[in-house]
């Protein structure tokens, strides 16, 4: 259901211009710094959130610490740019409402708080592996290493195996049909916050050639 209702607003996602630039080369290691900057305010609000939801009868199943992002952004950020990173770090409005989401499903609706966790992780380990290669080819950045750790789950063997048993959690997901669609609905929801981002990151940084 999520993949089938999600589908126009998961490619407007990927096929964003900011992205589109950022993955053909086209804009420096600053650009994609400020998305990792991004990123790292979204991360922040889904895993501090994620310790209070740990016994959730619905949430609690998918919180798994091979999959926190936070600290691995940060050593990512380090060394983007520079020690005193986070003295500079300012997320963009687009930024700020998408961390507001996620937290608000956080404190109020555990399977809302799924889907974003859901459109994250699961993205972290399809397409977000075609970025890190990217990345690595276009600024030099060591195989895996500083600048794309976000990118490297070390703690999951095989990725693929691991997608198909979240699958297989999202499916026995203990809520109704109407509840079901609620999903569905804050997945795309969570699409278009993250194209919001990619939006306004375009207009940061306008391709000048």
């Amino acid at each position: 259901m999520i993949r089938t209702a999600s589908h126009e607003q998961h490619t407007e996602a990927e096929t964003s211009t900011f992205m589109g630039d950022l993955l053909g080369g086209r804009l420096g290691v600053d650009a994609y710094a400020r998305y990792t900057e991004q990123l790292w305010f979204v991360y922040r609000t889904l895993e501090e959130a994620a310790a209070a939801l740990t016994d959730d009868p619905v949430a609690g199943p998918f919180i798994q610490p091979a999959l926190m992002r936070t600290a691995e952004l940060e050593r990512d950020l380090a060394h983007l740019r520079g020690p005193d990173w986070r003295r500079t770090a300012t997320p963009l409005p687009s930024t700020a409402a998408y961390a507001e989401r996620v937290a608000e499903c956080a404190r109020t609706w555990p399977a809302g708080y799924v889907a974003h966790h859901y459109t994250r992780y699961l993205g972290d380990l399809s397409g977000g592996q075609i970025i890190r290669d990217k990345a690595e080819r276009t600024w030099g950045f060591a195989r895996k290493g500083d600048g794309v750790r976000f990118y490297v789950f070390e703690g999951i063997a095989n990725p693929a195996a691991f997608k198909r048993g979240y699958r297989e959690r999202l499916d026995a997901l203990a809520v109704d049909e109407l509840e079901k669609r609620r999903v569905v609905d804050e997945c795309k929801r969570a699409f278009a916050l993250n194209t919001a981002v990619f939006r306004e990151l375009g207009e940061e940084f306008p391709l000048s050639a």
